[in-house]
């Protein structure tokens, strides 16, 4: 039923905000940093200055806040060297240039610092500046004359000023992270369960009711001489079953549009995990083809590389996607060929054959190469190589429905 109503359900079926943690650690964030500016200012008043003076601590607290909101922000370490180099000068100078006149009172400052520099810079140079930070204080504080336990108070809430900026920064950030990893973790557990659909209804149901059909027809032949009725009977049957294949696959493609992009990079991370190394060549137009072009060459991109970890000793391959007058063309290259393998396995899901088949039905094929003395120590190179129509689509349900009892040798559809 359609809804004018937007739902604001989350993943975890919430209805309320689907970023209420992100925003309360945001405002966490911003209401310490205010409450420490606002420290800093109320002691610069309790010491009745000019107003010329109150005007320019004013203004440089604000340009402190707004230098320490930049490098509190989510991704800020990953900006440009010379940016954070330029950033970070800039809050030094207002750090340190105001004690001159304003002396001991503009201290807190310093924790700002502290935490900018554990924010921005790498952990080996950013601890022991921070701890320099702290102690620098010693400076202003000797020559005003404070005492031992004065001193060692005023660099301690410099340091734990550091650490609270720095700690609230990076709560900010990860649960902006973790927020954004829940989504991507749902979203693929919702495609991995649809590919699990699609899988059992492919290799279990499909395998199944092409033996039906098969057995179907080599019963049809037998018994059509002698036995009308049974003949007719019989023929029901091969309709019905014909029917329940054609649903079948019919089901499992529309569950099973995949994007060659997304598995691309799932292959790429696979093959990183099993220590082969990689090189993938994707062009940009690859992501304008069809969905069903898509879909046929990240289900060959998919077996390819199941092929690849389970019958090579690869250490090198090659993806290559691209589109050429018209033509979208998948090619897998990778070493390590084993001589002599044979897969004694009876399910093994998707082979070569099946993906013939697919590619046959839109207008496309399926190249597979060897090249056995290139390298001889690892037995040869294997190519695969898709290649189809980039708009292709699937025939019309006329045309299935006729050839949907053409089953491969292998009862697989």
């Amino acid at each position: 039923m359609h809804s004018d109503t937007k739902d604001t359900s989350d993943v975890t079926g919430s209805r309320w905000s689907p970023r209420p943690a992100p925003r309360l650690a945001h405002v966490i964030l911003l209401a310490a940093l205010i409450c420490y500016l606002g420290i800093t200012a109320i002691n610069l008043l309790s010491q009745g200055p000019s107003t010329p003076e109150l005007i320019t601590g004013l203004v440089t607290l604000s340009a402190v806040f707004g230098l320490q909101l930049l490098h509190s922000r989510p991704g800020a370490d990953r900006a440009a060297p010379w940016s954070k180099a330029a950033t970070l000068c800039a809050q030094a100078l207002l750090t340190y240039l105001p004690l001159a006149f304003f002396g001991i009172l503009w201290g807190a400052m310093a924790g700002f610092l502290g935490g900018s520099l554990l924010l921005l810079l790498p952990p080996r140079a950013a601890w022991p500046l921070y701890g320099v930070t702290g102690l620098s204080l010693l400076i202003p504080g000797i020559i005003g004359g404070m005492s031992v336990v004065d001193l060692v108070y005023m660099c301690q809430s410099t340091l734990l000023t550091g650490l609270v900026v720095y700690g609230l920064s990076r709560l900010s950030s990860l649960v902006e992270e973790v927020y954004a990893a829940r989504a991507e973790i749902a979203r693929m557990a919702v495609a991995g369960e649809r590919l699990r659909l699609a899988r059992d209804l492919h290799d279990l149901l499909g395998y199944s009711i092409s033996a039906i059909v098969l057995k179907s027809e080599l019963l049809q032949r037998l018994i059509r001489a002698q036995h009308p009725r049974a003949d007719q009977e019989v023929e029901e049957v091969l309709a019905i079953s014909r029917q329940a294949l054609s649903d079948v696959r019919r089901v499992a493609r529309s569950y099973r549009d995949m994007s060659l992009v997304s598995e691309v990079s799932s292959a790429k991370s696979v093959l990183d995990a099993a220590e082969v190394e990689v090189e993938v060549v994707l062009a940009p137009a690859i992501e304008k083809i069809s969905s069903q072009a898509g879909t046929a060459l990240a289900t060959v991109l998919r077996e390819g590389v199941t092929n690849l970890l389970r019958h090579s000793k690869a250490s090198h391959c090659n993806i290559t996607a691209v589109v050429d007058d018209g033509t979208a063309r998948l090619t897998i290259i990778n070493d390590g060929v084993v001589e002599n393998y044979h897969d004694p396995s009876p399910d093994s899901g998707n082979g070569l054959g099946n993906l013939k088949q697919r590619l046959d039905e839109l207008g496309g094929r399926l190249i597979t190469e060897r090249e056995k003395e290139i390298p001889p120590a690892c037995g040869g190179w294997f190519r695969l190589v898709a290649e189809l129509p980039a708009q292709a689509v699937g025939r019309n349900s006329a045309e299935q429905s006729q050839k949907i009892g053409r089953i491969n040798p292998n009862g697989a559809f």
